[in-house]
Formats: structure tokens, sequence, C-alpha cells
């Protein structure tokens, strides 16, 4: 059965991080995650994650959308190293990164090799860490408009080229099926590159339930595959929180 992580970045706004934590634990979630670490509270959030005993499924890679920048790599050594400190002391074994937006001045293969030199300097970090560094691809027709990444087949060849097991990637529901659809037949073939999912319905980037997209059939087919980790709910709720991610949880059971 699959496992639900709640995005504390897309629920309950007005409290804390560490107040959502206690808020998604007491709806019987086992898991969280949240975007970028810095500028959190991160001794109330380990103490928030020790009261109620959620594990931290993933944060984001600071700094972030920074793949692809020319003359960066140090920059980026330096932010995967912090970063990796960060996820050990929060128990946290996944961080996401991004590759930032194309730059139009140059090929898709001259970014293409970039991107895998600095994903080759960053994986050493992680497999000396024990975490697992996830590509997202996201969709450019709706949220992020000049994005570089944003089909799963472009990913893979990338982390193919990496060749580190610690290099995955996180194959974002809603972003693909905005993107490219075909959403069972990808993560089935791919799932041995995908290290994390997100979910959200589409259109809207609202609740799992009401769209196009059947997430009972999605989640049977990621129960079919050899993935053992979470599906992290990246969603805006329309209806209040707690109706919202009960209704999430029962699709998921």
């Amino acid at each position: 059965m699959v496992q639900l992580s709640v995005c504390i970045e897309m629920f309950w706004r007005d409290r804390p991080h560490h107040e959502r934590i206690v808020g998604a634990a007491e709806l019987g979630y086992q898991a969280c995650e949240f975007w970028g670490w810095k500028g959190k509270d991160l001794d109330a959030i380990r103490g928030a994650l020790d009261e109620t005993a959620l594990s931290l499924a993933a944060l984001s890679m600071e700094p972030n959308f920074a793949l692809i920048r020319r003359g960066y790599e140090q920059e980026l050594v330096a932010g995967m190293e912090e970063t990796a400190e960060v996820a050990e002391r929060l128990g946290c074994p996944t961080v996401i990164t991004t590759t930032g937006n194309t730059l139009d001045d140059e090929s898709y293969e001259m970014s293409r090799r970039r991107v895998v030199r600095h994903l080759k300097a960053l994986a050493p970090i992680c497999e000396d860490h024990g975490l697992t560094l996830v590509l997202e691809p996201l969709n450019t027709l709706v949220d992020h408009h000049g994005y570089w990444l944003t089909r799963m087949a472009h990913a893979v060849d990338i982390v193919e080229e990496v060749g580190s097991p610690s290099v995955k990637i996180l194959m974002d529901l809603y972003h693909q099926q905005v993107q490219e659809g075909n959403l069972i037949a990808n993560l089935t073939r791919y799932e041995p590159f995908i290290g994390h999912f997100h979910a959200a319905g589409v259109p809207g980037r609202h609740e799992l339930v009401g769209g196009e997209l059947d997430y009972r059939a999605i989640f049977q087919a990621i129960d079919a595959t050899s993935y053992q980790g979470v599906v992290g709910l990246e969603y805006a709720p329309t209806l209040k929180t707690e109706a919202s991610l009960r209704q999430a949880l029962e699709l998921a059971s």
C-alpha cells in the first residue's frame, strides 16, 4: 500500500512548520516533507519530529533551481555539503534538486553536459551521507514557464550518465500529467530510476479526487513496482485542510 507524505509547505500556511508536523501526525500520517531548509526553525522541526515520531521524507537542496547555472559548481558543492548536514540532523534520506530555466544562448546538449557535470560533483557527497538526490522535471505549460527539464525520458538519460546509486528522479505526477501524460506507463518503465513521487490533482493542483487522474489506479501501479518510498502530497487544498488530507489517506488505503 502506498505510503503518503504531507508536504507541509502546502498546508496550514498560517502555522509555523513545527506545528504543521503535529497537524499531519494527528491525522494519522507517518511522514512529511518540505522545500528549502534555510530560514526555518530547525530545532523546533527536529523537536516536532521527535514528539510525533514522523519521519522527514524529503527536503530541498539549497541552492535550488541552480544545476544549469554557468560557473556555479563550487557553490553547488558547498550547498550540497550544508544540505547534507541538515538532512542528517533531521533524519531525512532524500534531497530534491531542480535545474533552473533554459539558457537561450546555448544548445540543449551544452546545458545537459553542465547539468551532468554538476550532478557528478554532488553525487559523492550524497553517497558519503547515505542520501538520495532526486532530480525533478517540471511542467512549462502552466507552472514553470522556461524550466529546462520537463520529460521523464530526458531525466532518465541524465541520471543514467551520472551513474550513481545516490542520484535518481523525483517523478511529480501532477507536473508530468500536465507536460506529457502517460503516467502509469512511464512510472512502470522508469521505476528503477525513481527515488520519490509527488502527487496533486489535474487540473488546478488541488485534491487528488475530482480531476482527470485516477489516483487509485496510479497508486495500484506504484504498488505493483518495487518502489519502497513515499508519495508526497504537494497540492493546494480547496477543502478544509483536515478533510482534504483525510480524503487522500482514504484514497490510498
